[in-house]
């Protein structure tokens, strides 16, 4: 589904959380929660990217990475598709960050977890003062 894709990536970096209009806040919000829910990941993990800091070498928070990129069909079988994160970016996002995320491709990790974890350790190393997640 690619407007649940887009969210995920408007989430996970170079999205303001103002950008997202009351629609989308909510449906990020429902991967987020499904995302938690799930993983079972310490929120405040989440708060603190959010508030500027590095993401963190957490297991669970690593997983929880995976678990959205994989939810908007970004990554599959431990590899992100960037192809489909540029195809689900606004233009003026994808033309600033579309070096970036073609640089950064996927990294990979010991396992499905670490990979997500790797590839947004790059986007967010590119692009720290916009990134931020669901």
């Amino acid at each position: 589904d690619k407007l649940l894709a887009f969210i995920v990536t408007a989430g996970l970096f170079i999205f303001t959380v103002a950008s997202l209009d009351g629609e989308m806040a909510e449906l990020a919000k429902m991967i987020r929660d499904n995302c938690v829910d799930e993983i079972g990941v310490d929120v405040t993990l989440l708060e603190q990217v959010d508030a500027g800091a590095n993401l963190m070498p957490d297991e669970k928070f690593k997983c929880y990475l995976k678990c959205t990129l994989e939810t908007a069909g970004m990554m599959s079988d431990g590899v992100v598709d960037i192809e489909i994160v540029l195809e689900l970016l606004p233009e003026d996002l994808k033309t600033k960050n579309e070096n970036l995320l073609r640089k950064c491709d996927t990294q990979k990790g010991s396992d499905d977890c670490d990979t997500a974890f790797l590839t947004q350790v790059c986007w967010q190393n590119g692009n720290k003062a916009d990134y931020f997640l669901i």
